[in-house]
């Protein structure tokens, strides 16, 4: 028999070191992406609609490298995706709260068009809010119309009300009610205009009529599959 022949008996203690140096690499990258999420964010918001700014600003402003950068996106536009993306789910959060505290399908409506209106009804979250969709280039085709989009974080979450309120096909009623809701998101945004109770109470109404015209709200306790 050669000798060395026989494997060495796994090493418990490199095994753990060599995972814990991964593990603080990688708690490093997550801090390394959020600063540049959070700075690419504050620059977007400072410049507004003026300018776009480039990868050396947010870098800058971020305190690290070019490296570093591209280390974790492979473009700008891959950033402003990211900021899209993480904004998308902080609000989908949000719009789910809101409506987890209502019975009645039609009060989850409700919550859900005040959640996106929202959007514009504070300045500071509006002017953010359109310094990031006008980087991403897609103000005039709605809000988050480009990956991530709204039908498909935020849409969603109508369908059960929707399906309780006797809608024929609860995804696309769903689909369609965001589009009407985000266009005019992206208005008020565009025109720096606050939403009134009355544009919320226009686009609620709008959205319960488009499911339930000519329709008869299902009963759950009566209605079965």
């Amino acid at each position: 028999m050669k000798e060395n022949a026989i494997p060495s008996p796994r090493n418990d203690v490199t095994d753990r070191i060599a995972r814990r140096a991964l593990e603080r690499r990688g708690a490093h990258y997550v801090s390394e992406v959020r600063g540049l999420l959070d700075a690419a964010l504050d620059v977007m918001r400072a410049r507004g609609t003026a300018s776009r700014p480039r990868v050396a600003d947010i870098v800058t402003a971020a305190g690290v490298s070019n490296e570093t950068f591209y280390r974790h996106f492979p473009s700008k536009d891959a950033l402003v995706a990211a900021i899209l993306e993480d904004g998308t789910e902080r609000l989908r959060g949000y719009v789910a709260h809101q409506m987890g505290k209502e019975s009645a399908p039609q009060g989850k409506v409700r919550r859900w068009v005040e959640g996106i209106l929202s959007q514009a009804a504070d300045d500071d979250i509006a002017a953010t809010t359109l310094a990031v969709l006008w980087n991403a280039g897609s103000v005039g085709e709605g809000f988050m119309s480009g990956p991530p989009s709204a039908g498909g974080a935020l849409a969603p979450l109508l369908r059960e009300p929707f399906a309780e309120l006797g809608s024929i096909d609860p995804g696309l009623d769903a689909s369609l009610a965001a589009h009407a809701t985000f266009g005019t998101l992206t208005d008020h945004l565009w025109r720096r205009a606050r939403p009134t109770d009355a544009h919320v109470d226009h686009v609620v109404a709008f959205c319960l009529r488009t499911v339930t015209a000519g329709r008869t709200p299902r009963n759950p306790d009566t209605d079965h599959d």
